[in-house]
């Protein structure tokens, strides 16, 4: 039995990614990852094994850099939906890994929601 937080992180992450997998049928994955000063996304093709768009705060153009917050994860979240259509991408499965729902991860799925990306 998980005891600590991290086994409890690595068990939340496998279930969704093979829940993910079992259902993708060559749809596209967008994950996320989120460290303790950034925050990373990427909308991954896995049957070909290539990632077609990603944004970061690690980016010096979108002015969060080093920045793990509410609205550098908003920021980003439109970034990608940006890139998804301009890499002609409309609907993929959201990737939170281990992630719980809520607070950074939320803002980055509602605000790729609002940019027009579907999940």
């Amino acid at each position: 039995m998980a005891n600590n937080k991290r086994e409890l992180f690595l068990k939340r992450r496998v279930r969704v990614r093979n829940r993910i997998k079992a259902v993708a049928h060559g749809r596209l994955r967008l994950s996320v990852h989120r460290s303790s000063k950034n925050i990373m996304v990427q909308l991954i093709d896995d049957v070909k094994g290539v990632t077609l768009a990603s944004a970061s705060t690690l980016e010096k153009e979108l002015g969060f850099v080093g920045k793990n917050n509410v609205e550098a994860a908003a920021k980003v979240g439109a970034t990608i939906a940006e890139r998804a259509k301009a890499a002609g991408v409309e609907e993929c499965y959201f990737d939170r890994g281990g992630f719980l729902f809520h607070g950074k991860i939320k803002a980055l799925a509602d605000a790729a929601r609002e940019g027009g990306l579907k999940f």
